[in-house]
Order: C-alpha cells, then sequence, then structure tokens
C-alpha cells in the first residue's frame, strides 16, 4: 500500500498582496498593520504639533487663526492617545503575546481582523472634520461641554468616531483577555508569565472597564445636542460638572492604559542588557494590579479647582499620592535589576534607562499636582503640559520606540544598523528635553495652556520650545529610515538575537514562521 503524498508546507500558504492585508488573521500580519497604522498617525499627529510649535514660536498671531489652532490641540491630542500609543501596543501585543505564552495564533483571529480595520474608517471620520463647515473639534480632548456643544457640522463625526474608536479597543481587549486565560502553553502558570503578557492582562481589563463610560459620556452630550436632553445643560436642570466626572473617570485609567505596557516592555528589557532576571517579579505583578485598582478611585484630582468637599479633596489628593507607592516599586525593582549586572548600553537598552529616568521626572511632578494648594497654582498652565508629556512622549512613546528596536530583528530576521539607533536615541532624548522640560518654568510662572499668543516675557522659552519640537520631530525621520533600513536586509538575526534574551519568543527562528507555535511547547 503506497503512503499518500502530503505536503507539509501546506500551513506555510497564504494570500498575497491586498487579499493577506485586507482579510487576514494572523497574528503577526494584524500586528504589522497597528505597528504602521501607528507609526503613520505618529507623523500626523506630529504634522499638528509643529503647526501648534510654529504659531507659537513667537507672540502674536502669525500663521493660523485661534479656531484652526484649538483644532490642532484638539485633534493632536485625539490622534496621539487614540491614533499611536494604544495601537502601538495593540500592535506589540498582538506580534508578542502568542509567542510569548506559546499560542499559535489569538484566540480570536477574525474578530482581530476586525478591530484593527475600525480604526481607519473612524479616523478618516475624524480627520474628515477638518474640511466641514465650522472646522474640526476645537474644544479640547476632554470634550467637556457647553464649550464643546458649540462645534459645528463636526460634532457628531467627533462623537461616532470615539465610539468606534472605543469598539475597536474593547475587541482588541477581549480578544487579549481570552488569548492569554485560555491559550498559555502547558506548563505556563499565571505567575510564570512575562512582565509585558501580565500588564497586557491587566491594561485589557481596564479598557473593557472604562470604554463604555466614555461612550456613555459621549452620548449623554449627543442627545443634549439634538434631541432635547439636559444632562450636562443647567438651563434644563442639568450639570456640566457631571460631564467632568464621568469623563476623568474613564480619563485617569485611561493614562494608565497608555502606561501599564511601557512597564511590561521596561521590565522585558532591563533583564535582557543586565544579563540577570527581574528583580522581584512577584511584587512587579502586585505593583501593576495595585496601580490598575487605584486609577479608579482617583479621578477627581483633575477637578480640584471645580470645587468639591474638603473631605473630597483630602481623599483624592491622598489616594492620588497612594499611586506614588506601586511605581516606586517598580523603579526600584528595574535599578536593582541593573545593579552589578554586566551592563551593555544597546539602543533597546538606551531608550529603557531614559524611560525610567524621564518617566520618574513626569511621576515627581504629578506628586505636585496632587497636592491641591499647589495644584490650585498649577491648574491650567504649562506645568500640566509638561507633566502629561513627561508621562507619555520619554514614558510611552519612548517605550515603544524600545520595543522596536528590541524586536524589531525578531520580526525581520535582519539586525538594525546600531549606529544610527544610538544617533537616533540620542537626538530623541536632547529634543525631547529641550522641548518639555522648560514648559515647567513657564508654566510656574503662570503661562496658560490651549492659546495661541502669550505675553513677552515668555518669548524666549517659547522660542526654545519650539526648537527642540522641531528637531524631535525630525528625528523620527531616522528612526523611520531605521525601519525601513531593517525591513529591506541587513546582518542576519539569529533566534535568541540578544545574548541576555530569555523567553518562548526567543526561542522561534528570526523571522518567525507564518503560523507560530504549530506544537505547543512545554514550559517547565
Amino acid at each position: 500500500m503506497s503512503a499518500v503524498p502530503h505536503d507539509d508546507h501546506h500551513h506555510e500558504q497564504h494570500p498575497y498582496w491586498i487579499k493577506r492585508w485586507l482579510f487576514t488573521t494572523n497574528h503577526k500580519d494584524i500586528g504589522t498593520l497597528y505597528l504602521w497604522f501607528a507609526m503613520i498617525m505618529f507623523f500626523v499627529g506630529g504634522a499638528m504639533a509643529m503647526i501648534i510649535r510654529t504659531e507659537l514660536f513667537q507672540p502674536g498671531l502669525q500663521f493660523v487663526d485661534p479656531q484652526f489652532f484649538n483644532s490642532m490641540t484638539t485633534l493632536h491630542a485625539l490622534v496621539m492617545i487614540f491614533g499611536v500609543i494604544m495601537p502601538a501596543f495593540t500592535g506589540l501585543a498582538n506580534w508578542l503575546v502568542p509567542m510569548m505564552v506559546g499560542a499559535p495564533d489569538m484566540a480570536l483571529p477574525r474578530m482581530n481582523n476586525w478591530s484593527f480595520w475600525i480604526l481607519p474608517f473612524a479616523f478618516a471620520m475624524l480627520l474628515s472634520t477638518l474640511f466641514m463647515e465650522g472646522g474640526a473639534p476645537a474644544g479640547g480632548w476632554t470634550m467637556y461641554p457647553p464649550l464643546s456643544l458649540q462645534t459645528g457640522a463636526a460634532f457628531p463625526f467627533l462623537i461616532f468616531s470615539i465610539h468606534f474608536l472605543g469598539l475597536a479597543s474593547i475587541m482588541g481587549a477581549i480578544n487579549v483577555i481570552a488569548t492569554i486565560l485560555n491559550m498559555r502553553a502547558p506548563g505556563m502558570s499565571l505567575m510564570k508569565m512575562p512582565l509585558f503578557v501580565w500588564t497586557w492582562l491587566i491594561t485589557a481589563y481596564l479598557i473593557i472597564a472604562v470604554m463604555p463610560v466614555l461612550a456613555g459620556a459621549v452620548t449623554m452630550m449627543l442627545t443634549d445636542k439634538f434631541f432635547g436632553t439636559s444632562f450636562f445643560n443647567a438651563a434644563g436642570g442639568g450639570d456640566p460638572v457631571l460631564f467632568q466626572h464621568i469623563f476623568w473617570f474613564f480619563g485617569h485609567p485611561e493614562v494608565y492604559i497608555l502606561i501599564l505596557p511601557s512597564f511590561g516592555v521596561i521590565s522585558s528589557i532591563v533583564p535582557t542588557f543586565s544579563r540577570k532576571p527581574l528583580f522581584g517579579y512577584s511584587s512587579m505583578v502586585y505593583a501593576t494590579a495595585s496601580i490598575a485598582f487605584l486609577s479608579f478611585i482617583v479621578w477627581a484630582h483633575h477637578m480640584f479647582t471645580v470645587g468639591m468637599p474638603l473631605g473630597g479633596l483630602l481623599f483624592f489628593m491622598f489616594a492620588t499620592m497612594l499611586i506614588a507607592v506601586p511605581t516606586g516599586v517598580k523603579v526600584f525593582n528595574w535599578v536593582a535589576t541593573m545593579w552589578r549586572g554586566s551592563l551593555t548600553f544597546e539602543t533597546p537598552m538606551l531608550f529603557a534607562i531614559a524611560f525610567i529616568v524621564l518617566f520618574s521626572i513626569g511621576g515627581f511632578s504629578g506628586l505636585m499636582l496632587a497636592i491641591v494648594p499647589a495644584d490650585f497654582q498649577y491648574q491650567d498652565t504649562y506645568f500640566v503640559v509638561a507633566h502629561f508629556h513627561y508621562v507619555l512622549v520619554p514614558g510611552s512613546v519612548f517605550a515603544i520606540l524600545a520595543a522596536v528596536y528590541y524586536w524589531l530583528p525578531k520580526w525581520t530576521g535582519h539586525m538594525y544598523n546600531e549606529s544610527l539607533g544610538k544617533w537616533h536615541f540620542w537626538l530623541s532624548a536632547i529634543f525631547v528635553n529641550l522641548t518639555f522640560f522648560p514648559m515647567h518654568f513657564v508654566g510656574l510662572a503662570g503661562m496658560p495652556r490651549r492659546i495661541p499668543d502669550y505675553a513677552l516675557q515668555f518669548a524666549d522659552y517659547k522660542m526654545l520650545i519650539s526648537v527642540g519640537a522641531f528637531g524631535f520631530g525630525l528625528a523620527q525621520l531616522l528612526f523611520l529610515y531605521i525601519v525601513v533600513q531593517t525591513i529591506r536586509g541587513g546582518e542576519r538575526a539569529t533566534s535568541q538575537v540578544w545574548d541576555g534574551a530569555r523567553g518562548l519568543e526567543w526561542t522561534l527562528p528570526s523571522p518567525p514562521p507564518y503560523h507560530t507555535f504549530e506544537t505547543a511547547p512545554v514550559v517547565k
């Protein structure tokens, strides 16, 4: 009896070109789509920042009118939060979570495809408002009524784009949770998972908990505008402060949605280039969970100046300060991991160390803002702008850049150009501080945020900040060049890539096969 011919390579067959990217259910393809989408939106949001900084280069109104300036500040924030940082981390989760837990793919691959392709439609809807009568939304990314209710034809487009972005995020989060809880390799208990997987598991629960809250708030605003309700209209018996409470119940956990996966990235990179295991793994897990829990009970620290009872002020002040404890545990553990390690300083490690130092600066200024009497002075000044940019740019963005340099050889099979990577790091590190550090002084001197003109005494600092922003923006073009150059070729990467790397993803070839782990690995 002759053997039946069998094609061992049929699993490697997959559609090509448009059909591959449009209909793909492969976690690596979808991860790549997310990462390229985030890269494109990074330059779109960055171009908006350049318009803002060009207008602020000198005092007086020069290039854009105040309405367009406010539209740029509003869209810049929405693009950077929902179009860059969240999709970039979701892209990393798509690429890495199945490989780190030993799964063949994400648990719900078709939903994975949908959750990505909703994103371009949502942003096309949002950015189309730039060409509408009355202009794009200009009430700030927080969309406070009654100001945001003055938006013209763009208003329903803003609301529905937020709904779609939230829907995409929730679908992605469900997929991450289902994959981690159901598809881990035999032997991989929860407390054996890499920290990146842990931070994403907790982030996914945060997304599912708070995105519907934002959806509810903007829907109430939609009915106020078009259906005669008065949730936030004082003339009809409503209260605009109610929106602020609902928004920040979403908004503060959202900050941790943007930063927790960064902690996972840094916890992967620091041990590799220290050539030591991560110090205090269990405490890192509990610290992450503690930060996520505390994020639900501190929302009103964004609203101290709105007015609330003394007991409320004290509760939210002390609860906010409490977040410094688990965050301090994380910073201590990263430093302890490096202590007496065999350190080397490749580009991912440089970005990781910069993250630890600069994110700590953002954390300290957050502690200053948590102090009620001090917050009364800093509220709505450039000090607040400096604080959240130190958390999100040298925080989240630097972690994403570190992650790309760290795993790019695994994804492409080629090593990136280390010299150019270090040039990119140093230019980014210098210009990011030139941009955001002087904002502390400008804010303490009383410069308000979100205005296109300013008093003459701020002119020198404002010029310096704009020069920093232009330099940081140009430096990111070098990053794009390095990524494209690495995809096109270069020195071949080994499976392990970095000699201190540990974990299931480093047992796969570089680049990994189209279908990952057809046979589940066993973790001991």
